[in-house]
Parts: C-alpha cells; structure tokens; sequence
C-alpha cells in the first residue's frame, strides 16, 4: 500500500468538455522542479497525490498554469463542501483579514462564539457545548481525552479503555492512530495502548458478520470488563467505503454505552455537512451520540474543528486546562461561518440527498463491467467508492485502484490516491455543488478508464 505517481511527463490525448481540459503533456514538463522540491525537502509520506500542481481551484475545478482544468472529485480529501474558493467564503476571509483581527488566543471573540452558536443550532439537541480547535485528528485525540476522564468520573482509575474499530481511521496523532484500525498501522506507530484495541466494523463484506456478538466478543477478548470501557469512536460511516454498519447494530452499540456510562463517539470529521445527503451522517441511524468530532467540510478551506457533545462531558475540565492556541481562529471562524450558511441557504445537503441515486447507479454499472475485480461498492449522498480486488478473489488490488486513478487525472477527472486499510479504494468525493450533468460525465470517465486498467492489467497477467 502506497506508492509515488509518476512524475515524467506523459504525452496524453486532449481533452476538451464542458467540465474538463487536457491540453498539455501530464504533468506538465515545467511543474517539474516544484516536485522535485518536494521530494527533496517533504517527508516522503507527502509524495503520495497525482502530480499536479495546483494554480487555482474553484467550485468543482482545479487548475495548473498551463492550461489544463480537472474536474475535481478529491474536494480536497472531503473539505470543500461548498466548493473550491467559492465567493462567500473568499469575501468572509478578506473581511476578517482586513478588520485588523487574525488572532486572538482564548480571549473572547465574537466570531468564534458566533460559530459555536451556529453548529449548536444544526447539531442534535441535547448537545450544545462546542469546542473549536484546528484539525480533524485533534479533535478525535480530544474526544478520547474527554472520554477517559469521564470514565475515570463515574468509575474511577481503571475505566480508560477505549474501543475503536478494524480499518477505521481517525487522525495521525498518537491516540487517534491508535483508536483507528487500518491494517498494518500498528507497525507505524509506538508505546501501543494496550487499553485501546478494535472491534470488527459490521460493513457486510470485509466482516461478513453483522451482528453485535461481534463487538461484544471483541470487548470479552481484549480481557476488558465493561466497567472499564470509557469510550467507543466509531466514523459514522467508515471513510473506506463508505461504508455503513446496521442500524439494529448501532442501537444495540448506544443501549450497551448507555448501560455501562461508556462515552459514544461518532467521528463526523469527513462525514458531515451535508455530504451524505443528510447534515449528519450519524443521522442515517437514528440515534444521537455524546460527542461528535467534526472538521474537513466545515470551513471548505481554512483548518478548522470542532468537537460537538454533552454540557457534562465538555465542562469537564476548569478554565484554562482544554484549550488551544489557535483554538477558533477569527478568520478560520469567519470562513467557516460563511460556509456553513451557504450550505443551509442552497441546500447543498439536499442536492447530495438527490444525487445518490445517480452515483451509486454509476458506480454499480462500473461494478457491473468488471465484477471480478470491483468487489464492494457503496455509495450515500455525494461520496462513494469503487474497492478493487484481484481477479476472483477477495485480495485487496492496490494497484489496479492507482492505475485507474492515474488514468483519470491524465484525462482531466482528479482523485486522491487510492484509499482504504490496503489502499484498495477509488473515492469519489465532488464539491456538493456539483450539477448533474457533471457527474454523469465523470462517471463516464471513471468507467472508461476501469475498463482500460483492466485490460492492461489482464495484458501483463
């Protein structure tokens, strides 16, 4: 799992549509010595995208100095919601900017708590605390945080467990990595928590088991009791998919939180504001969590998170002991502000809502063509995923995934590299303001450019 692009320039077809131009070598020959650069002075672990450079980005397009435009279904790895660089959000930042104001620590502000306010206003009743910080996997390694010391409230020292779940993800930091349970991760990291371990995650295909025993066996095995569970984070759906459990399941996973004062963590960080065609995705199950974790598509630009829950689980902590330095940063808030209110003011939920259909049509008839290699397709709202096998099997296939990814972007439709526990996944992420016709064109693409990476691929068997 994981490997460079290729970085020479090919010499590919154009491309020009209403949605996409190619006009050039790809990469451009003249992008090159910025990522050499790269290569020569980033981790190797930030050479992992398509190769483009970006210039610009705006709405559903990206753009490099040359001439090209790709359709983008990378939203930036899901932040741009709203859009690539879309007005409110642009005029929102210079505003902020040219007010004077681009920091304030904690001291009080009006457009962090004007923030707060407005993710209380769409976030479930009963949770109305909500804590600002800077990233996705800073809030998670927060949730967890929060949960432990819970835990040890209700039920002293020893109540610190912490239960994740197999091939989920949740951020980079230590305690975030370690909740998560992507294969072979536990090899990147170290001082393992042994009060942290994975339960299977019912997506019907890799744990072809659904039902709650699996959890509950999952808790007996780790030598836990359930008295010294704190906390249960779960993605409310599994970025690999995506991929969602039963409902009966999640009913069952909150009345057991509930019964052992265990802290219900849904990790919303690349799954809400409005990207499953509901606000929430945990709202597909019909349950409300204790904490919600949150960040990507809440500003469609800025670094921005939050962590959403109970007023006696976030008032935990005395005044100055939770906080950040750049915790509701004014012009991260006013970007969010404005993002938010363009969601809710255009409905950006409801088109995801209403293109579904098309897009998990699309991706079905994509399975369709070559089901002995696309083994698991799911999709909800405006994300989806295409999760490649090798032939007859159920052996995940990393590279046919990159291939076709690298296809794509040569014929003007751009991806992030290819996602999941082995890299196994095509994600399909568009702006949720994509039109239509937009994305029957990219599903178009997509399906060409499986069908050529698959004869390529049968070609050198």
């Amino acid at each position: 799992m994981g490997k460079e692009f290729n970085i020479t320039p090919q010499t590919v077809p154009h491309v020009s549509t209403q949605y996409r131009t190619i006009c050039t070598q790809i990469p451009h020959p003249d992008s090159l010595a910025v990522l050499e650069k790269s290569r020569k002075y980033e981790p190797l672990s930030m050479s992992g995208m398509p190769p483009i450079v970006w210039e610009k980005a705006e709405d559903i397009f990206v753009y490099d100095k040359h001439g090209n435009r790709w359709l983008d279904w990378s939203s930036g790895v899901l932040v741009t919601n709203c859009g690539h660089g879309v007005p409110e959000v642009r005029q929102a930042i210079i505003d902020q900017v040219n007010s004077g104001l681009l920091h304030n620590y904690v001291f009080p502000g009006e457009e962090r708590v004007e923030l707060a306010e407005l993710i209380a206003s769409v976030s479930p009743a009963a949770l109305q605390k909500v804590f600002l910080l800077s990233t996705g996997s800073e809030a998670t390694e927060c949730a967890i945080k929060l949960s432990r010391a819970h835990g040890i409230k209700v039920g002293g020292r020893g109540k610190i467990g912490i239960i994740g779940f197999e091939r989920g993800y949740h951020g980079r930091t230590l305690a975030s990595q370690q909740a998560g349970g992507m294969a072979g991760q536990k090899t990147w990291i170290v001082n393992m928590d042994p009060a942290i371990f994975n339960a299977p995650f019912p997506d019907g295909y890799w744990q072809e088991d659904c039902s709650f025993d699996t959890f509950l066996e999952a808790v007996e095995k780790s030598g836990m009791k359930p008295s010294e569970i704190a906390g249960v984070i779960m993605e409310s759906y599994q970025g690999v998919g995506p991929d969602f459990a039963p409902v009966p399941y999640i009913e069952k996973l909150c009345a057991w939180c509930d019964e052992h004062q265990v802290v219900l963590t849904f990790d919303e960080v690349q799954s809400g504001f409005g990207r499953t065609g509901r606000f929430w995705a945990f709202e597909h199950y019909g349950v409300v969590p204790d904490l919600i974790c949150c960040g990507k598509g809440i500003s469609s630009s800025m670094p921005v998170s939050a962590v959403i829950g109970r007023a006696d689980i976030l008032d935990q902590f005395p005044p100055g002991s939770m906080t950040s330095t750049h915790t509701g940063n004014p012009v991260c808030c006013a970007a969010a502000l404005a993002n938010i209110k363009k969601i809710l003011r255009e409905d950006l939920t409801g088109n995801a809502a209403r293109l579904e259909p098309i897009l998990l049509a699309g991706c079905r008839a994509i399975q369709a063509r070559h089901p002995e290699v696309i083994g698991h397709v799911t999709a909800a709202g405006l994300v989806g995923g295409l999760q490649t096998v090798k032939p007859g099997t159920r052996e995940p296939d990393h590279n046919l995934a990159h291939r076709v990814i690298e296809l794509c972007y040569q014929r003007g439709l751009l991806f992030f590299a290819p996602v999941g526990a082995w890299g196994q996944t095509v994600k399909i992420c568009p702006p949720l303001t994509i039109p239509k016709e937009a994305l029957e064109e990219g599903l178009a693409v997509l399906s060409g450019c499986f069908d050529d990476a698959v004869t390529e691929a049968l070609a050198k068997a």
